[in-house]
């Protein structure tokens, strides 16, 4: 199987491209994967200790007829389709440059995959990352994958929502998974962030009224490779397991791994951490979800495997990092 995989320089994609790679060489799935993002060169996926040189394209998937070309060239089987304008608060004063990416971008992929279509005995597969911000993030009740109440509060959001249309509307054989507070090894997260601070404040405050569940991406890169083995299409919200919390919830729990794996300058004699509002921290230039509970049972109906407890998540992460 040949997979196309966007945003590899980002945190899922690379995981991505980590996990389809380490299946070839363990000889549980035959992968033949192609990589692009914007830079000249990608260092590689990772597998053990050893690096492979997975194939890569530098790709502006603003560029229509770049996207068209290089899809059509390369031919894949499947298009998992990481990259976007991620940062949420920049969105707000550059929403024709995140539309551009979010919106337009992966518009361009789709046009691409339907001539992919027209042009192979078997139709492309394409899984687009989506996010509970297409939501209003209101209310208490779970966000279930098949609701369609949609009311983004942000462009970051909006962006998005009109990239999972562009999908839903035109293709047949997708994947559409929304996924929330993601962390991984490659690149900028909430958890890298609260590190960082905690070693230079001996107090924090962080918000207990926004809830939700924490998905890592490593795991995430494991139930992606076994979808697309699949022909069970459609919307899917998949974070890791062990119910919902608060970043407030979160972030003593980052504190208190970190400070058991040998960092005491995390434990709470050293460093506080106190509960605010969303509106005792301080407002945003980007308005944040107060309810970002995603309702994963779908996957469980479907025959797919619930991603790990966060808590087990975390210490896999944090054992992995170095900091």
């Amino acid at each position: 199987m040949k997979v196309f995989v966007t945003g590899v320089a980002g945190q899922l994609g690379h995981d991505v491209i980590n996990e389809l790679t380490e299946r070839t060489n363990n000889h549980a799935g035959t992968y033949t994967c192609i990589g692009s993002d914007l830079a000249p060169e990608y260092n590689g996926a990772q597998d053990g200790t050893a690096v492979t040189k997975a194939p890569y394209v530098s790709l502006d998937i603003t560029d229509e007829e770049a996207v068209e070309r290089v899809l059509l060239e390369n031919a894949p089987d499947v298009v998992v389709h990481c990259a976007a304008w991620t940062a949420v608060d920049l969105a707000e004063d550059m929403e024709d440059k995140v539309r551009q990416v979010n919106t337009i971008g992966t518009e361009n992929i789709v046009k691409a995959v339907k001539k992919l279509d027209a042009s192979k005995p078997e139709d492309c597969k394409m899984v687009y990352l989506s996010t509970d911000y297409v939501f209003d993030g209101q209310g208490t009740k779970p966000w279930e994958a098949d609701c369609k109440d949609y009311a983004p509060l942000n462009i970051y959001g909006q962006t998005k929502l009109e990239g999972e249309l562009a999908v839903s509307g035109q293709l047949e054989k997708y994947f559409i998974v929304r996924i929330a507070w993601v962390f991984g090894q490659n690149g900028k997260n909430f958890i890298k962030t609260m590190l960082n601070v905690g070693k230079t404040h001996d107090k924090l405050t962080v918000v207990n009224d926004q809830i939700g569940t924490p998905t890592y991406t490593y795991d995430l890169a494991k139930l992606l490779a076994d979808m697309i083995e699949t022909n069970k299409y459609g919307y899917y919200h998949a974070t890791n397991e062990g119910g919902y919390i608060s970043w407030y919830d979160f972030a003593v729990e980052i504190f208190r791994q970190a400070a058991e794996l040998g960092h005491p300058e995390y434990d709470a004699e050293h460093l506080t951490v106190l509960p605010v509002t969303t509106e005792e921290y301080g407002i945003s230039k980007a308005s944040r979800p107060f309810n970002s509970r995603l309702d994963k049972s779908k996957l469980v109906q479907n025959g797919f495997m619930p991603l790990p407890d966060w808590k087990d998540a975390l210490h896999r992460y944090l054992t992995e990092l170095d900091f």
